[in-house]
């Protein structure tokens, strides 16, 4: 060992690792205890024991117990160890059970186990360059889907829509209006079901999420609302849509600035672009402090930016940040009247981008 180490700064740093690996694990365990409810159980039925909490979320008591003893030592769930109870408290569930919508921290928590999942291809790219494709992600739109659904559902129409000048009224009165890169269309379909006068057109690469967005259409019998299969980088539209949407779809794009430039061109002139991405900067001096640096930019690494470079993209990453993506909205024409932040959505700016006349 070397002797000219400072011995407290090795010690601090010791117990950081220590908490960085007790938080890793944590997150693992919170991405179970929402995938099997029991956040959502233990929040409703109160103090209890393990057999009862077992018994009230249907599920085998030696698990729930280990998973227990994860969350209690966490500093999660609290333990009365003289009665052998088990509680989640208020301010805990107000960030971790599916009533806390879009505040729901657990649903996040779903991305370490995604991501742990294309580890092994990611240390290739490493040596090799390159990138680990969309199809390899086996799980992501469904775990992009709720996070997403739960911050729509709270947020879209009341909150993030009335962002843009004038829209709402335009949107009741009928008007043309697109999401670029839907994924699984839950977005558009919001604003299909609120605005019933207005005509919506999800467009997405991947089949898979169009499927999934049409038959939820099906569901609320929607009639206002198409879903095409098309590459964002290749939009085929000219001047048709009054109004476009975009929510953390630009930057991982293989080719952003042709996305952004097909936007541009697919709007009738006067028109907004409202285009939702993670809240950073791009430079990384000013995101040391960023609450969620370290999670923003392992999701670049292992999934954004790769994905990109499997296509021979630009891979931006999450980590683009606001200075960038300013940057390439005017240079593809756009006026950027505002860099506006949404509370209940820490983590995105919605920039409002408007086609001049």
């Amino acid at each position: 060992m070397n002797r000219d180490l400072d011995t407290q700064k090795l010690s601090a740093f010791g117990k950081k690792i220590g908490g960085i690996l007790n938080g890793a694990a944590a997150a693992l365990m919170i991405s179970v205890g929402h995938k099997v409810r029991l956040f959502d159980v233990i929040s409703e039925i109160g103090a209890c024991s393990s057999s009862k909490l077992a018994e009230a979320a249907g599920l085998d008591e030696r698990y729930v117990r280990e998973w227990l003893g994860a969350m209690t030592t966490a500093g999660i769930v609290s333990y009365d160890a003289f009665r052998g109870l088990y509680v989640l408290p208020a301010e805990h569930a107000a960030m971790l059970t599916r009533s806390a919508g879009p505040r729901n921290q657990s649903l996040y928590m779903q991305y370490i186990p995604l991501l742990a999942q294309v580890e092994d291809q990611i240390v290739d790219h490493f040596k090799s360059g390159g990138g680990v494709p969309y199809s390899e992600y086996s799980t992501f739109h469904a775990v992009m889907a709720e996070a997403s659904a739960a911050r729509f559902d709270s947020l879209l129409v009341e909150t993030i829509l009335p962002l843009v000048p004038n829209i709402v009224e335009h949107l009741d009165s009928g008007i043309n209006v697109s999401d670029v890169g839907c994924g699984s269309g839950h977005a558009i379909n919001v604003m299909a079901q609120a605005f019933p006068n207005s005509t919506f057109t999800g467009i997405d690469f991947s089949s898979e999420a169009i499927g999934v967005a049409r038959e939820e259409a099906m569901q609320l019998e929607l009639a206002n609302v198409d879903f095409v299969e098309q590459d964002a980088a290749n939009l085929q539209f000219d001047q048709v849509f009054d109004f476009v949407t975009t929510f953390d779809a630009v930057h991982d794009q293989a080719q952003p600035q042709k996305m952004v430039a097909g936007i541009y061109a697919s709007l009738k002139s006067g028109g907004y672009w409202l285009c939702a991405d993670l809240c950073a900067s791009s430079h990384l001096g000013e995101n040391l402090d960023h609450p969620i640096g370290t999670f923003g930019y392992t999701v670049s690494c292992m999934h954004c930016m790769s994905v990109s470079l499997a296509y021979d993209g630009e891979g931006l990453g999450a980590m683009w940040g606001a200075q960038k993506a300013q940057e390439i909205f005017t240079d593809a024409g756009f006026k950027v009247e505002e860099v506006a932040r949404v509370d209940g959505d820490a983590g995105n700016n919605y920039y409002l981008c408007r086609r001049p006349l």
